[in-house]
């Protein structure tokens, strides 16, 4: 069980002056143009992805932002939208989906998906249940921004039977204090959960929350309006906003309160938890609260001030109850506000950035590179990029670069040479040109295959420096020159160079 603790503030008056809006980048997946909504610009994406198809819905819909939509070929198993961002910045990222049966009365269901945060395996999108109810589905996640750009992206699993899509995107700023008990430098978040208890309304957003967080209403039969005169809840460290105050579920009759919260079963995993308390009317409210059956957090006394408990990594399997109990001291039953739950996601990794920059120049130089060759190169595992194969280890490097007749055009990038962890380089039988960039900087590599391309130009005779190399395969191209003399004869060395336009035997 994690650590559990519980804040108690005293607060400022609160301002009712409406804050300005979330700083970040909200985008409207589809969309040709920048347009204007609640007072808020959402920006094309065809500034932040090169592949998938702009789709413009014929039906209905509840939001503009979601009248349009990309769509990506399921064939290709990853597409990603590159987002700049504020290193060491906190975001919110809010995914929106709605199908609108864009693939056609072939495929009357949407697709189910993965999406993917940086090298994070974030989760399944499976829309199937709002889309028969007419609705539209969102997921938030909280993720740290470890550089200039942020990597979203969209991936074919093995459940994927047409193609899919995104219809909208945010990227919004977190406030320092929000969630400030992860270490998002090892996790990221994937929420549950978040709830108004005992509210029936619309959905509480900005400017309520100045955050934008989404707070859906949870309505039952004992809930109860509150008098929040006195409540004051601008300290709390996870800024909740005002309005989830204004309603709870409970009564003041001694009588345990049970809730089934959140709805829907758990996978196993841990969870962070925030349950948020406050009352002013007289008479103490004491109680106990437990998950499961388990202590959760004693005697806890609800006052004007307000109260937050919350779980670090709380773990959870299956249905989810919440019950609170009366404690001896009470005159009062117990009460719930609000509450938030996610799922505390470990990050997956990140391939070494020198080896990401490296692989960026070598996919500028080819003029027809795999259409996955998006996000992080290796992770999550199985949606790396075509042709590379990665080390194991907290210090992912890219070993294997194995392009082998992908009918590739273009160069060779001399970037290649700042892979120095590669092993083997296999681009044969494909239509690359221009000269062989020196690989002196290539310490490990065993096998280089060239053959049957269109490579011109003299061989590197730093070539004959790399001692672990095994296998040099060059024939079928247009080189010239003289082949190196520290390649000829070198025990444990297979060379083959047939085909090429060698003016002269290699030198003694």
């Amino acid at each position: 069980m994690s650590f559990i603790l519980l804040l108690l503030f005293s607060f400022l008056t609160p301002s009712f002056s409406q804050p300005p809006p979330p700083k970040g980048i909200l985008i409207d997946c589809g969309s040709q143009s920048k347009t204007q909504i609640n007072n808020r610009t959402w920006l094309p994406d065809s500034n932040f992805i090169s592949t998938g198809t702009p789709k413009t819905l014929t039906t209905s819909v509840l939001l503009p932002s979601l009248q349009t939509l990309r769509s990506f070929p399921f064939q290709v198993k990853k597409h990603c939208y590159n987002i700049p961002v504020y290193r060491n910045a906190k975001y919110l990222v809010r995914s929106t989906y709605f199908y609108g049966g864009i693939n056609g009365p072939d495929h009357p269901s949407p697709p189910v998906f993965d999406q993917i945060v940086d090298g994070t395996l974030w989760s399944v999108v499976n829309t199937t249940v709002d889309y028969l109810n007419g609705n539209s589905s969102f997921y938030e996640g909280v993720f740290l921004a470890k550089g200039k750009f942020m990597s979203f992206c969209i991936g074919s699993n093995t459940y994927t039977d047409s193609d899919p899509f995104v219809s909208a995107l945010e990227f919004l700023i977190l406030g320092e204090s929000l969630y400030n008990t992860t270490d998002f430098n090892n996790f990221a978040f994937g929420l549950i959960a978040r709830n108004s208890f005992g509210y029936s309304g619309p959905s509480i957003r900005y400017p309520d929350d100045q955050f934008d967080r989404i707070w859906e209403p949870f309505g039952q039969s004992n809930s109860t309006k509150a008098n929040t005169d006195n409540v004051s809840i601008s300290g709390f460290w996870n800024l909740p906003p005002a309005k989830v105050f204004e309603t709870h579920l409970g009564s003041d009759q001694l009588e345990s309160l049970e809730l089934r919260w959140p709805t829907p079963s758990l996978p196993s995993s841990k969870y962070y938890i925030a349950l948020y308390f406050a009352d002013n009317t007289a008479g103490p409210r004491v109680f106990n609260i437990s998950v499961n059956g388990i202590h959760y957090y004693r005697d806890l006394n609800a006052i004007p001030s307000g109260v937050v408990v919350f779980a670090s990594q709380w773990p959870l399997s299956g249905p989810t109850t919440i019950t609170l109990t009366p404690s001896a001291s009470s005159s009062l039953g117990p009460l719930i506000n609000a509450g938030e739950i996610f799922n505390v996601l470990p990050l997956g990794g990140r391939t070494s950035t020198r080896d990401v920059i490296a692989l960026e120049r070598v996919k500028e130089s080819l003029r027809n590179p795999p259409l996955d060759w998006s996000g992080d190169p290796c992770v999550p595992r199985h949606y790396s990029w075509t042709g590379i194969t990665c080390s194991e280890g907290p210090r992912i490097r890219v070993v294997t670069l194995n392009l082998t007749s992908m009918e590739l055009s273009g160069s060779l990038s001399p970037f290649v040479a700042n892979l120095t962890a590669l092993t083997n380089i296999w681009l044969g039988n494909n239509s690359l040109s221009g000269q062989i960039p020196s690989l002196s900087s290539l310490t490990m590599l065993e096998t280089l295959h060239l053959e049957d391309n269109l490579f011109s130009g003299e061989i590197p005779s730093s070539l004959g420096n790399i001692s672990s190399l095994k296998e040099v395969f060059l024939q079928n191209n247009k080189l010239t020159g003289q082949i190196p003399a520290n390649l000829v004869g070198k025990p444990g060395l297979v060379v083959r160079t047939s085909g090429n336009n060698f003016l002269t035997p290699p030198a003694p």
